[in-house]
């Protein structure tokens, strides 16, 4: 008979989760997993896949008014938020259908409840205690609204996906990549935006290029950006949100839109009774292996806050059940993780920043190019696309990418393929372009940036 109920028991069936899960049980484990809200976890759910969706309708409000230029006669566009939101919860349905068709068909056994560890190797779900070999945490993470007067008036990226109707005015806090997301939704959708964030120029770790281009774009476009700016506190009366800002100001609003950052899901679920040690931001600690400090109990994904980016939880995700069982001995790869930003315009990005390649090679030759799309040319749009290479003048390797423009996720993933195999920029120059796309444009950057127009790195 079976030492344990199962040989491992996953709690939280996200991305992560369940790849893990179907992957541990394709090598022979006996496997279950839980899930308290939604399977899919946080991207299919309320993240990357309805995000996208909102992106794509956000975006015809532009497309309809470049046609004309192109000779289409576009009627007066009349947008259905209802409409809109309740085809994306059919498309959501059917990716959770999915999910557990993916689950059953691999053999997990799926609880439908909240998991809570009791000790090393037993996990309580529904009022019944399993024992596992391994226990897998990969509860994902939840966001943060700052504690100010009036917080309980204040929505994030989790309720703006159910919103009854399209609010006409929309103040978005924060400066990451939901922040300048939902900002582009809400503008495309036709809602008058303010964005605001405490610091002086928003997307804190990209390319300080990349920053300041993307809020120049995002200004043309109309959203009202407001940096060195904060809500200190909320008022409601009836429909309308008052946001006393920090330094006196006040904004007169319908919703009031939080990204100010997110939370691991940890706390709660009995970890740190069974001794899993977790950070001061409340992150399972785990070694290069995934295991915590504790034996027998592993975790991946948005929980130990290290890449929180769906595809990482996968690759996680298949590391671990490797390593538990199939013998194998390996380590997750965070080098040149491809990046896309679904803002207006979208953002890719691979490898260092300028500043942080200057840190760690020194000499560099940095190739930048701005230019308006060929497709503007006959819409009259001023929108514009900007593309960098970063390149380490030692070995010619490129060892940063970075665009603002249409597609720019489209095109990173392939130059990433490039950055990942060691390409030089020779190499780039020898590869000949696509005519006439802006990806060619990769391929034939050849005037460098003058050293002396380094950038300082932004704060």
């Amino acid at each position: 008979m079976a030492e344990y109920d199962y040989d491992l028991f996953t709690i939280g069936a996200g991305s992560g989760g369940v790849r893990a899960s179907r992957i541990s049980a394709s090598y022979g484990a006996r496997v279950a997993v839980a899930e308290e809200r939604y399977l899919g976890g946080t991207c299919v759910n309320v993240g990357c896949v309805p995000k996208k969706l909102l992106v794509y309708a956000s975006h015809f409000a532009e497309d309809f008014e470049d046609a004309q230029g192109f000779g289409w006669n576009v009627g007066a566009p009349d947008f259905d938020w209802s409409k809109l939101i309740a085809n994306k919860n059919t498309e959501i349905s059917r990716l959770n259908g999915i999910y557990q068709r993916m689950l059953d068909n691999a053999g997990v056994t799926v609880f439908d409840g909240t998991a809570r560890v009791v000790d090393p190797h037993c996990v309580s779900v529904n009022g019944k205690t399993y024992s596992a070999k391994y226990i897998l945490v990969a509860t994902g993470g939840w966001p943060v609204v700052p504690d100010i007067p009036g917080k309980e008036h204040a929505v994030t990226s989790n309720e703006a996906f159910f919103l009854d109707k399209l609010p006409e005015r929309v103040v978005v806090v924060g400066g990451g990549y939901i922040a300048v997301e939902f900002a582009g939704i809400f503008n495309g959708l036709g809602s008058r935006v303010t964005q605001l964030y405490r610091g002086p120029q928003f997307l804190r770790g990209f390319d300080d290029d990349v920053r300041v281009f993307l809020a120049g774009e995002m200004r043309k476009k109309g959203v009202d950006l407001q940096f060195n700016a904060n809500i200190a506190r909320i008022e409601r009366n009836g429909d309308v949100l008052l946001a006393e800002l920090e330094d006196g100001g006040e904004i007169e609003t319908d919703l009031i839109m939080y990204a100010t950052g997110r939370a691991p899901n940890a706390r709660g679920i009995g970890l740190e009774e069974a001794g899993v040690a977790l950070d001061a931001k409340g992150a399972v600690m785990v070694d290069d292996y995934f295991k915590t400090s504790v034996e027998s109990i592993y975790a991946i994904g948005d929980v130990i806050d290290r890449v929180a980016l769906t595809p990482v939880a996968i690759a996680e995700g298949m590391v671990l059940a490797g390593n538990l069982f199939k013998n194998e001995s390996r380590m997750a790869d965070y080098e040149d993780i491809p990046t896309a930003v679904f803002c207006q315009p979208n953002i890719g990005t691979v490898g260092l920043t300028e500043v942080q390649a200057r840190a760690k090679y020194g000499a560099l030759d940095v190739y930048t190019s701005s230019f308006k799309p060929m497709k503007h040319t006959l819409t009259g749009g001023d929108e514009k696309t900007f593309m960098k290479l970063i390149v380490d003048r030692a070995s010619d390797r490129v060892v940063g990418f970075h665009m603002v423009g249409p597609d720019a996720g489209e095109m990173t993933q392939g130059i990433g393929v490039a950055i990942k195999c060691g390409a030089t920029k020779a190499q780039f120059d020898a590869t000949i372009g696509i005519h006439p796309t802006a990806a060619e444009e990769f391929v034939t950057m050849r005037e460098k940036v003058p050293d002396d127009a380094v950038r300082d790195a932004a704060d």
